[in-house]
């Protein structure tokens, strides 16, 4: 098996956990003071919008990037309630979520609207984390990869192959959300292989080598079987990041595998 070009990926999404900012700098801090160890890994914490500050000044200087949960596609305007790219940036965003399977179950979000709020990150200076998957009728029917291709058509129009460079994708099957269910490994990569194909197809192959992640109830125990396969270039993680140990540990089991194949 050829090596990959570069360690894993893993993006920590607190979501609507209730830490408090103190809470927040100290689980940060422990990230960050473990990020020297993780040399070939790139990490992401990515809190609620309240604790962006006290992330960013805990992980000021480390490795570890900081990351948003959602954006709005306006530099600026009457939208209250929203929260601009622009701003993202200035608040120290390296990244950000952009339609995670519980905005688009719970929020309405559509492929047109993330594709608006993917290119307004870019236009800001922020790399977008696309996710897309399916949900459980859909993978039941067969149309996983179908419903994939759908998702990249529309969540990508527009996009260059500098664009494709700047994003990451992150394919979490709907059905595996904080469920404690876990794609197979073996389901895991053919939905990667998939999608890098047609990366590849559309944008050539320097882009097809964006970092494809995948979310849904990741944990230390599975991270190693999960970062085996070829495609699989690490992590959205959720409830596990919550936890500065345990995001550690799925970092250093995806190293594990990563070393072992140099």
């Amino acid at each position: 098996m050829a090596c990959r070009r570069r360690g894993p990926f893993v993006a920590g999404n607190w979501k609507m956990n209730p830490l408090g900012l103190e809470a927040a700098r100290d689980l940060a801090s422990k990230v960050a003071a473990a990020a020297p160890e993780l040399g070939d890994g790139r990490l992401v914490l990515v809190p609620p919008f309240t604790a962006l500050g006290a992330v960013a000044g805990a992980v000021a200087g480390s490795a570890v990037a900081l990351g948003a949960q959602d954006l709005y596609w306006e530099d600026q305007g009457a939208y209250t309630g929203e929260v601009s790219g622009p701003m993202l940036k200035d608040a120290g965003c390296a990244y950000v979520l952009v339609g995670h399977s519980e905005r688009r179950q719970l929020f309405g979000e559509t492929d047109e609207t993330v594709n608006r709020k993917a290119r307004a990150a870019l236009k800001a200076g922020l790399a977008p984390i696309v996710c897309l998957g399916e949900v459980l009728a859909e993978r039941d029917a067969g149309r996983t990869l179908e419903r994939v291709d759908d998702q990249l058509r529309l969540g990508l129009a527009g996009f260059s192959r500098e664009d494709m460079g700047r994003t990451v994708i992150a394919y979490e099957p709907v059905w595996a959300i904080g469920t404690g269910r876990t794609a197979t490994p073996e389901q895991a990569q053919e939905v990667h292989a998939h999608i890098r194909a047609r990366l590849r197809e559309t944008y050539g192959n320097d882009a097809a080598a964006c970092a494809i992640i995948y979310g849904g109830s990741v944990k230390p125990a599975n991270s190693y079987p999960l970062f085996k396969e070829r495609d699989i270039d690490g992590f959205l993680v959720g409830g596990a990041s919550l936890d500065a140990g345990g995001f550690v540990a799925i970092v250093q089991e995806a190293l594990r595998a990563y070393r072992e194949e140099k």
